[in-house]
């Protein structure tokens, strides 16, 4: 089944951030925008590399009210050690939670059974708690924050806009459809 246009399930997860080490609830991601980014695991090999590109882009993120909240199911204390010691990992700001039960992999179906590890998994969450974007991804598939910028962006449109639709490849400049019995075929 499918989880686009469902809620999220409660959760309660330790997270390393800025710093410190805070706990996050589902409660936390209510009321803005949030992306979970889950990739595998701390001290692997595309997992910085993608957690290092989103850092790049958390600005861009921030000034569209978009909270990152990246996953493992890593603890919160080997997030504080990956990010003392990898340069990529040392630009994320955003909250990085901790998942070693496998219980918040578990609610958003990517955790590998029998594996502990969480697939490459983007989820995009509105301010009333409805996933409205899943993208996961093979193990060696490394993600593009710019192309998730854009698909917010888009998501961010439609909720503001309900009768128009975003096409491919759709930014702020570009047109949007109006779904109607006049476009069936015409596009």
């Amino acid at each position: 089944m499918s989880l686009v246009g469902t809620q999220i399930l409660p959760f309660k997860a330790s997270a390393f951030h800025q710093g410190e080490f805070v706990d996050v609830t589902d409660e936390d991601l209510k009321g803005k925008w949030s992306v979970i980014f889950f990739y595998p695991a701390d001290f692997s090999f595309v997992c910085p590399t993608e957690l290092g590109e989103l850092a790049d882009h958390y600005d861009q993120f921030q000034k569209m009210g978009v909270e990152i909240y990246s996953a493992s199911t890593d603890t919160h204390f080997v997030h504080a050690a990956w990010h003392k010691e990898s340069e990529e990992v040392k630009k994320v700001q955003y909250v990085m939670l901790g998942d070693p039960s496998g219980q918040l992999a578990t609610n958003f179906q990517v955790l590998r059974e029998g594996q502990g590890l969480a697939d490459r998994g983007t989820f995009l969450i509105d301010p009333d708690g409805v996933i409205q974007l899943v993208e996961v991804s093979a193990d060696g598939v490394g993600r593009d924050a710019s192309e998730l910028v854009r698909k917010v962006r888009a998501a961010q449109y439609v909720r503001q806009h309900p009768d128009q639709v975003c096409p491919a490849h759709w930014d702020e400049t570009g047109d949007t459809l109006t779904p109607s019995l006049d476009l069936v075929g015409q596009i």
